[in-house]
């Protein structure tokens, strides 16, 4: 259904000009170590040399190099995906020029309005989220007491 690991490779080694810096890298032998260890695979057997990792453009690349059914479904999806983006970005500058048009026509009326439809247009403001376990609660005091010995 798919393409081997062996298949995959090859066609990578043959399109190495396709797979830049910001579309593939090599594992360290620490993130490979750290990942056999995730996967409970064993040191014995197996690969010879550090596996690739590919982000997102190099996956794009890779449904394009690989000649296999779903390598083009996959790039029929990306090309669609591009589209539908184009779409959304053309669509949200024609709301904002018609929106600039009528804001010129009734302008101190609807002053209100028109802001709050340009903040509902902004993109959202991100929110850094804390990292860890909050505790709500109160919980007891733990402590340890200490017999003194009496020599």
């Amino acid at each position: 259904m798919g393409v081997t690991t062996g298949n995959l490779n090859k066609a990578v080694n043959r399109n190495l000009e396709r797979f830049p810096d910001d579309f593939m890298l090599r594992l360290t032998e620490a993130e490979f170590n750290d990942l056999r260890f995730q996967f409970g695979r064993s040191r014995w057997g197996g690969t010879r040399t550090l596996p690739r990792a590919f982000t997102e453009q190099g996956v794009a690349m890779l449904s394009s190099v690989l000649r296999s059914p779903r390598a083009a479904l996959v790039n029929i999806e990306i090309m669609r995906a591009f589209v539908r983006l184009r779409e959304m970005i053309a669509t949200n500058r024609d709301l904002a020029r018609r929106l600039d048009e009528l804001e010129k026509r009734y302008d101190a009326q609807f002053k209100g309005v028109f802001d709050a439809i340009r903040q509902l247009m902004a993109p959202p403001a991100k929110t850094r989220r804390s990292i860890g376990f909050r505790v709500e609660e109160a919980g007891p005091r733990y402590r340890v007491r200490r017999v003194r010995r009496r020599a």
